[in-house]
């Protein structure tokens, strides 16, 4: 792997797959700062290549364990290599596919999703917890004397 510059960021650039790693903070700097994207979008997009259908999980070039392969703020349909205390690694235009989601208000829209799913969430957790209390109404208090209708006639 060579190292390179886009503006400010330094990448890892692999010459024999044009993969790229990137190290945690530079990604995350590069995902906060339209400077830094800018110089992304203004690289040569590499020629597609046909996909591999063979999903191959790779180490981590820095500690070496096996990275997650995630995809890019759970909704940009852009599948990464992570390892979340070193960097990510990114196949062939994933970079440019990223900046552009990030530049078409992705990030956005994936916080405004994630901020639903959380409502939906407690909505749910508050109906749970109502049906436990009205459910908890009808049951036989302890210690009560549970009597048969048999018993009755007894």
């Amino acid at each position: 792997m060579v190292q390179v510059t886009v503006g400010e960021t330094e990448l890892l650039d692999c010459a024999t797959c044009d993969g790229l790693w990137i190290g945690a903070v530079a990604f995350e700097r590069l995902c906060s700062s339209r400077e830094a994207q800018a110089a992304v979008l203004h690289q040569r997009v590499p020629e597609p290549r046909p996909m591999d259908a063979r999903v191959r999980y790779r180490p981590c070039i820095e500690c070496g364990t096996m990275m997650n392969r995630v995809n890019f703020a759970k909704i940009s349909g852009t599948v990464v290599d992570v390892c979340k205390k070193h960097g990510t690694f990114l196949d062939r235009g994933e970079l440019q596919a990223i900046v552009g989601f990030v530049h078409g208000g992705g990030l956005e829209r994936a916080r405004q999703r994630q901020i639903d799913d959380l409502k939906e969430q407690h909505q749910r957790l508050k109906e749970q917890e109502l049906r436990r209390v009205r459910s908890s109404r009808f049951d036989t208090p302890r210690g009560s004397v549970d009597v048969s209708f048999g018993d009755l006639f007894d």
